[in-house]
């Protein structure tokens, strides 16, 4: 195959939007598209048929195989390819050892009511998870994963909660960024009033006081609310949730963080469906 791959020196403006992008989420949000970066992660969003506006390579790339098929896939698809100039990828990311490859993708969101609309075609049984202030991009980004792996239907990101475009999510999130719904922004009283217009159980995670997960009867519309990592669930919040559940724990034993909280909730209830299905 042919591969027409232009260089860009460090001031082209490509690569003064791809810096902007990598930086800053007032950008990502105006421009509906942020940065996928790595080999896997390219290859995730041409799985997911998620819109690729352009890809660049370090001055590598040839050397390497996974690399090569990255970009004669990108060629193949009509999606632009760019060399970046020697130190570039470096430079402009903020990894300690950047990825040779990265693309552009269009970023998709969903309004509140569209998602739940939708699903309410779909299924009697969807999962939704909700995201109140849940700051560390690391575990949104595992949230996000975990989600992908158990089926949820959605994540709902509320206003506060970190951008689940930061490079850091995408990345923690193993491509998952690119196949679960996700909507951005609303607000928590939005959401719950949303949720339970559309029939949602409404369940709060919390450490300590709820009921045990394992004997609560989570059937139909569910959505778990998550907290801040240090703070949790405003108050607010909780008194107009439907309850809470709780993972039992040994005494002495700190709350468990978001990811994996949202890992034992998650793939208890997908074990559930399979179970209810069989």
């Amino acid at each position: 195959m042919s591969l027409n791959v232009k260089r860009l020196g460090a001031r082209d403006q490509r690569v003064q939007r791809l810096r902007r992008l990598l930086r800053r989420s007032s950008v990502r949000d105006s421009e509906h598209a942020f940065v996928a970066e790595g080999v896997r992660l390219v290859e995730a969003a041409f799985d997911a048929q998620a819109r690729i506006e352009e890809l660049f390579v370090s001055p590598e790339w040839h050397s390497s195989a996974p690399t090569t098929a990255v970009v004669e896939r990108a060629a193949a698809s009509g999606v632009a390819v760019f060399e970046l100039g020697p130190g570039i990828m470096e430079r402009i990311g903020d990894t300690v050892s950047p990825q040779p490859v990265c693309a552009v993708v269009e970023s998709v969101e969903l309004g509140i009511g569209e998602l739940l609309s939708h699903l309410a075609t779909d299924s009697a049984n969807g999962l939704v998870l909700v995201c109140v202030d849940v700051r560390d991009p690391g575990n949104l980004g595992a949230v996000l994963r975990i989600a992908g792996a158990t089926g949820v239907k959605g994540v709902i990101c509320c206003a506060g909660t970190v951008d689940p475009f930061n490079p850091k999510v995408v990345r923690a999130s193993a491509g998952a960024v690119f196949r679960v719904p996700l909507v951005i922004g609303a607000s928590p009283a939005e959401v719950l009033e949303e949720l339970e217009k559309h029939g949602y159980r409404r369940w709060a995670t919390v450490a300590r006081g709820g009921s045990d997960y394992s004997v609560a009867e989570l059937e139909g519309r569910v959505a778990l609310v998550l907290g801040n990592e240090g703070a949790g669930l405003p108050d607010e919040v909780v008194r107009r949730l439907d309850g809470s559940l709780t993972i039992p724990m040994e005494s002495g034993t700190e709350s468990l963080n978001v990811a994996m909280t949202v890992a034992v909730l998650c793939f208890d209830l997908a074990r559930r469906r399979r179970l209810s299905s069989s």
